[in-house]
């Protein structure tokens, strides 16, 4: 047989049809079982792991196939459980797949130590934002006789005086000591005029 018969004969369309169709049928197969072994379609729901320790999230993300990873140890937030997890990422609520890895951070179990700022013969407006710039806050605010009007004369916390560079626990509140502005110059230059009166006199 000729070829141009056998390109026309039935055999060779009966035979395209069969190769048609096994080409069909494992294109099936494949693309079935591309869909089992990566479980498209099927999604899973991030939990919500706030104010879980790494142990109990450990446990409540095994048991849906997930996992995690401990990124970091956050500042002590007073709102949280020391230890716990504070935030995630996937976020709750999120949707993925088998095996995605949860990244968290973790409560401190306290606060830090900070050092204290030199607030001294700063005005109080000053001294407010920069107390805060370093996680402290203010606290009670006193005044005594002093010829600047809400300048900085003292810092204290629990009744004691602190000075520059003193450690204290982060969000502490410090006491300041401002002066009331009551104190005129000429009270100030009187005050420090020496009485002549009383001091001895040298005879010759």
């Amino acid at each position: 047989m000729s070829l141009r018969k056998y390109l026309s004969s039935r055999v060779f369309f009966a035979q395209i049809l069969a190769a048609l169709a096994i080409i069909a049928a494992v294109s099936y197969l494949f693309f079935h079982w591309i869909t089992y072994t990566t479980h498209h379609g099927e999604e899973i729901t991030v939990p919500d792991l706030s104010k879980l320790s790494a142990e109990q999230a450990q446990e409540k993300l095994v048991a849906i196939d997930l996992d995690y990873i401990i990124l970091d140890t956050v500042d002590f937030r007073p709102d949280f459980p020391k230890l716990t997890i504070v935030e995630q990422e996937p976020k709750a609520g999120s949707k993925v797949k088998q095996g995605r890895k949860i990244y968290i951070k973790i409560n401190a179990s306290k606060y830090t130590m900070v050092s204290i700022p030199d607030l001294v013969e700063k005005t109080y407006r000053q001294a407010v934002p920069t107390l805060e710039a370093v996680g402290l806050h203010e606290g009670t605010i006193s005044y005594k006789p002093y010829l600047g009007k809400d300048m900085v004369l003292e810092m204290r916390m629990d009744g004691k005086k602190l000075k520059a560079g003193d450690k204290v626990l982060k969000s502490s509140k410090i006491d300041l000591v401002l002066g009331d502005g009551k104190v005129t110059y000429e009270e100030t230059v009187d005050s420090t005029v020496v009485d002549t009166t009383k001091m001895p006199v040298n005879e010759p």
